[in-house]
């Protein structure tokens, strides 16, 4: 598992720096533009994993509150936007137009729950590049992924991930929001800043051979003397998230399912650490805008994070998956 933090590349790509989240790490040691930051002792950071992106601050989401139009449902569809509760986790219901927020504490709704909600309302793909991926599926990572103080994390979060859906990339994304109790129309945003909704995207280029994933050798995927650290549709963090491989590399239900586990940790409030780490506010659950931003900072209402949260939410105010140049059928 993984924190993450991004900083611009020379070729003004984003590119972010991680510490370990999963494992034992007794001194943690991040780089941030020129600071260094030392963290003795303690769980060190359980991230968003690896993935990349970019920009400024909003407001906590909670069911559903972001700050965007309301989502448009598939053509075939004429009902309100609802958001699945607590008592909405049997196939008996209806499925909703639109996935929300559900606050911290909220019942989430099974993986079978939401691939039968999913299903009632096809979407066509609009990312054919990721077919194989979107017709594989993950496994599972592990009852001690999370090394954070809350063992809530491993045992309500962790145990819960396995990747086993199958769909079209939209369907995927709005599974794991579905899955995870977050509002899709964020997560439909943050997998377009982070890849554009390509799975077969890498990122987080390193020359050093000790972080490279198996098959991924120093070379091996086209750039010499590099290999990349981060995959997938939400470019999760290979040296940080070592028992989510293979499958957050090639599957798309696995990467998702896992970056959106992470997500709800932090929005449960597992995540003490971050209020002993610098940070921008006093880390508190609730605050769906917030763990957008630690997922590329790996800290809390810090300057890299609310600026990736810009980009994210500008996305989104564009809706810029529903826009031409977006569609690669």
């Amino acid at each position: 598992m993984s924190v993450v933090s991004r900083q611009r590349s020379s070729t003004g790509r984003l590119r972010r720096l991680a510490w370990p989240v999963g494992g034992a790490a007794a001194v943690l040691v991040v780089a941030i533009g020129a600071a260094v930051i030392l963290r003795p002792g303690g769980p060190a950071p359980a991230a968003g994993s690896t993935g990349p992106a970019a920009a400024s601050t909003g407001p906590a989401a909670s069911v559903g509150a972001l700050s965007a139009p309301a989502a448009s449902a598939p053509p075939s569809s004429g009902a309100p936007s609802v958001a699945p509760s607590r008592s909405a986790a049997t196939t008996s219901n209806p499925a909703p137009v639109r996935f929300a927020t559900l606050p911290p504490g909220a019942a989430l709704p099974s993986d079978a729950q939401c691939a039968t909600w999913v299903r009632a309302r096809p979407y066509p793909e609009t990312k054919g590049t990721n077919r194989s991926a979107n017709q594989s599926t993950g496994h599972g990572v592990g009852a001690a992924f999370f090394n954070g103080d809350d063992p809530r994390a491993n045992s309500r979060i962790a145990a819960r991930v396995d990747g086993r859906f199958t769909g079209t990339t939209r369907e995927i994304l709005r599974w794991a929001a579905c899955k995870w109790g977050v509002d899709e129309d964020l997560v439909l945003a943050q997998a377009a800043v982070e890849s554009w909704w390509r799975q077969d995207t890498r990122g987080d280029w390193t020359g050093d051979a000790t972080r490279c994933a198996p098959g991924h050798g120093l070379g091996a995927d086209g750039k010499p003397g590099q290999c990349p650290e981060s995959f997938g549709i939400l470019q999760n963090r290979y040296p940080y998230e070592k028992s989510g491989w293979p499958g957050i590399a090639g599957s798309t239900a696995m990467n998702a399912d896992l970056g959106y586990a992470i997500w709800r940790t932090c929005f449960e409030g597992y995540e003490g650490w971050l209020n002993m780490v610098d940070r921008g506010q006093p880390y508190a659950a609730g605050d769906a805008w917030g763990c957008v931003g630690r997922w590329f900072s790996g800290r809390w209402h810090t300057a890299a994070g609310d600026q990736y949260v810009a980009k994210v939410r500008g996305y989104l105010d564009q809706r810029i998956w529903e826009t031409a140049n977006f569609q690669q059928p």
